[in-house]
């Protein structure tokens, strides 16, 4: 009996990391899974260090996948089908290793054409093997990309929406989408103040910077497991990017007021709005997915917040609204995520050209359904972490144009007169792109 655990322990430490994560991108580039779906439960049986090294292949290969595509349309003859489809996948990662990353071109290659075995791929060892060699004796690595789409490591019809709208920042948005993001803290002053936790940060020797523009907002200087850090599971803090940890001061809530989260799930804005104003009268947070809605009841419950939880589809209020109006909305919107493309790479392949005009129809029924459950002189803060145009000012400026009891607040517009509200680019202060805008309900309906 002894024995066989042995066997079974040295079994697990035994997994061929390649395999695994050819899996992943299998799951996530043909079978249209996100990252969160398929990481985890691969994950789960995985020591730390290799857990953090398996999503470092997998984003990796996600970030730069139209040159290492290029790579294998040069190199491979013809596409493979049916079950050796995977043993592309493979080869892509061998590259990534070979081109980006510290591994050795000794461990990459042999280590790469294992992983066939361990896949039930073992008659294209050989075919790996010829191509990782001659990728690595011709220096193909180092020949540039053959045009700026290829260059840019996005799909070719988001590249081409950014070269439309942002011109003269092109360069730099599409550089800071690859970059890895930072990992941003929100302290919850309500069991720990900024300054007791950065004192517990500086104890554990952990490396951070701060924002002048997020009084409670911390930036680790380097990633590492959150649930490692000082009061995780006591609430003292929240992981939650600089971009979206404006949304609880902008939308400005005070005491005594009725205020509903919309699109709330996993919580993270809720609660930052309980920590900003305690006193609040009630607080809703409206979720249409049960699954999701749990991560709310997590996030409320390890932050020691209490909020009310509604389970209910934002575009019909009728079903769930009570009639008593809000005095302030916030509405995180079903978006396209393109502005956290460097947080999660998977978005830019799951996320489809013909995806966005749904989105912005999603959108727009949601604003006009959502605005009637708000107070004549209330407030609605509207939020995507998008940087697409179609999504962010024009939806905005139609929704103003046909709504007659709405208008912008202009005390928040930082662009042009066409170009309504905030739009926050990826990089912008380590900040994801994000865009918001504040809108005012007329006194006289």
């Amino acid at each position: 009996m002894k024995t066989k655990n042995n066997k079974s322990r040295n079994k697990s430490y035994s997994v061929n990391l390649r395999a695994e994560a050819a899996k992943v991108l299998f799951q996530i580039l043909e079978e249209g899974k996100s990252a969160r779906e398929c990481l985890p439960a691969i994950q789960d049986h995985l020591k730390e260090q290799d857990k953090a090294w398996l999503q470092e292949m997998v984003y990796g290969v996600l970030r730069n996948l139209p040159i290492l595509q290029f790579w294998l349309r040069k190199l491979l003859d013809k596409p493979l089908k049916n079950r050796f489809k995977i043993v592309e996948h493979v080869v892509m990662l061998g590259f990534y290793q070979l081109a980006f990353s510290r591994v050795s071109q000794h461990a990459a290659v042999s280590e790469t054409v294992a992983a066939c075995q361990a896949l039930n791929t073992i008659a294209m060892k050989g075919l790996v093997n010829a191509i990782l060699r001659t990728f690595l004796r011709e220096n193909i690595f180092e020949e540039s990309a053959p045009n700026e789409q290829i260059a840019s490591g996005l799909p070719k019809w988001l590249f081409k929406k950014l070269q439309l709208e942002y011109q003269a920042e092109l360069s730099n948005v599409v550089k800071n989408m690859q970059l890895k993001a930072p990992i941003w803290l929100r302290v919850n002053p309500i069991q720990i103040s900024a300054e007791q936790y950065k004192t517990k940060l500086h104890q554990e020797n952990i490396e951070y910077q701060t924002s002048d523009q997020h009084t409670n907002g911390i930036i680790l200087a380097k990633g590492r497991d959150v649930t490692s850090l000082p009061g995780f599971h006591e609430g003292w803090f929240s992981v939650q990017d600089g971009a979206a940890q404006l949304a609880a001061a902008y939308l400005q809530p005070k005491a005594g007021e009725h205020i509903l989260d919309c699109c709330a799930a996993p919580g993270g804005k809720t609660c930052h709005i309980l920590e900003l104003q305690p006193e609040i009268t009630s607080l809703y947070a409206l979720e249409v997915d049960q699954t999701r809605a749990r991560r709310i009841e997590e996030n409320l419950e390890r932050l020691k917040h209490k909020a009310n939880i509604i389970i209910g589809d934002a575009s019909d209020p009728s079903r769930w609204w009570d009639n008593k109006q809000f005095d302030r909305i916030l509405l995180d919107a079903p978006c396209s995520a393109t502005g956290i493309i460097r947080r999660h790479p998977d978005v830019k392949w799951l996320r489809k050209a013909a995806d966005i005009g749904v989105l912005v129809e999603l959108q727009k029924q949601i604003l006009d359904a959502i605005w009637l459950t708000l107070k004549p002189g209330g407030t609605l803060l509207y939020a995507t972490c998008s940087i697409l145009p179609e999504e962010n000012h024009q939806q905005i400026s139609q929704f103003l144009s046909r709504t007659h009891n709405a208008r912008l607040d202009e005390s928040f517009c930082h662009d042009s007169v066409n170009k309504p509200g905030q739009q926050i680019l990826p990089g912008e202060q380590q900040m994801d792109g994000f865009y918001y805008a504040r809108l005012v309900k007329s006194a006289a309906n």
